[in-house]
């Protein structure tokens, strides 16, 4: 209840807008669609509410699709928390340690990132979902997993009534022609009005739901893996990158030091509980982490800071030879720009003639 409270209070009413966008609309569409096929399917086709089983399934399907939209929206609307504006540590000898966001005015916590698209920094990001519309991370993180753990669940239920129905039907039309197929029996005989057949459309529609709830079902599927393996890892994908190249960084240089990743306790149980409390709500502030011995709060940030200061060293200066408005999809530049610009959500950076940018990373191209 808390999350819809959340939404229904006039300051936060504003968030509505995060669903006027392409990730949710779809969302919901396919969340839309499979329960509403599911059902639709169960109750006049497959399984009629006057049997045990059916009033049983009719409740799961429901269930399903309250708890999978429950989640949605608390991921959604709740979000991740955000560092307050301004944030400054106690000690203020630490902000030597700490990146500072010149956007929010205020330093980075740690574990915390500025995102472009929410325009705040962070906590605990691990990253944008275009799905939800919003970033994932510290306040949401649970929520979000869950939705991730529903949803293929739900769908495989769903993709499961899809199946039986068509399969009955088809078999009852073939046995017996397709004006004996018939609904609830016992309705029928309570009810003289016509039979509503199990038509071509009513098939289409069917397998098109399929379609989508074994889609779902694969790709979220995968992103529940994904997300479970950080989880007990009690590490983020922003943090698996730049552990990553913090190993690059230690090898290249050949130095003697070994960067050790601070948040992961040693336990997949203690890792997987920083996550998913019996209260809903994540441990700690978002602020300050409990940290594995032989580390301190500011062991990640500090390797930022060393990453930042070499990314500064090996970057190469270019200049701009012409304009650029920042389009995604730049087919006035050439084929070969066209085809090599990176696909990806991130704001492209207008550019005119002469402007010079830095560059960090990038793909050598020999020209045929």
């Amino acid at each position: 209840m808390g999350t819809f409270c959340s939404i229904i209070r006039f300051e936060n009413l504003y968030e509505l807008k995060r669903l006027c966008h392409w990730g949710p609309i779809i969302a919901l569409s396919v969340i839309a669609i499979c329960s509403a096929m599911a059902i639709i399917d169960a109750v006049l086709w497959y399984w009629p509410l006057d049997t045990t089983g059916g009033s049983i399934n009719f409740i799961m399907l429901i269930n399903w699709t309250i708890m999978i939209l429950y989640n949605y929206f608390n991921a959604t609307f709740v979000g991740p928390g955000y560092v307050p504006v301004g944030w400054k540590p106690e000690n203020s000898q630490d902000c030597m340690y700490l990146q500072y966001c010149k956007i929010c005015q205020s330093y980075k916590a740690p574990r915390s990132h500025h995102c472009r698209k929410c325009n705040r920094c962070v906590m605990k990001m691990d990253h944008h979902c275009p799905w939800i519309n919003n970033c994932c991370g510290f306040q949401n993180h649970a929520s979000f997993t869950l939705f991730l753990l529903l949803a293929p669940l739900g769908c495989i239920h769903a993709a499961f009534i899809f199946v039986m129905t068509m399969y009955t039907q088809l078999y009852n039309r073939v046995s017996f022609g397709w004006s004996s197929v018939k609904i609830d029996m016992s309705a029928v005989r309570r009810d003289p009005r016509p039979i509503i057949p199990f038509e071509l459309s009513a098939f289409a529609a069917s397998l098109f739901a399929l379609g989508l709830a074994l889609g779902t079902t694969l790709a979220v599927g995968m992103l529940f893996v994904i997300q479970m393996k950080i989880i007990l890892r009690n590490k983020t994908s922003i943090e698996s990158w730049i552990e990553e190249k913090a190993k690059d960084r230690i090898q290249y240089y050949q130095t003697k030091e070994a960067f050790v990743f601070p948040y992961d306790l040693g336990s997949k149980w203690d890792n997987f509980k920083q996550v998913f409390t019996w209260s809903g709500n994540p441990e700690g502030d978002g602020l300050e982490w409990p940290i594995r011995e032989g580390c301190h709060q500011y062991s990640l940030t500090i390797e930022q800071l060393k990453q930042k200061a070499d990314k500064r060293v090996r970057s190469v200066r270019y200049q701009a030879i012409e304009d650029y408005n920042g389009a995604c999809c730049p087919v006035t530049k050439g084929v070969r720009t066209f085809c090599t610009t990176p696909c990806t959500e991130e704001p492209r950076i207008v550019l005119h003639k002469g402007d010079h940018i830095l560059a960090t990373r990038g793909l050598k191209l020999v020209s045929l």
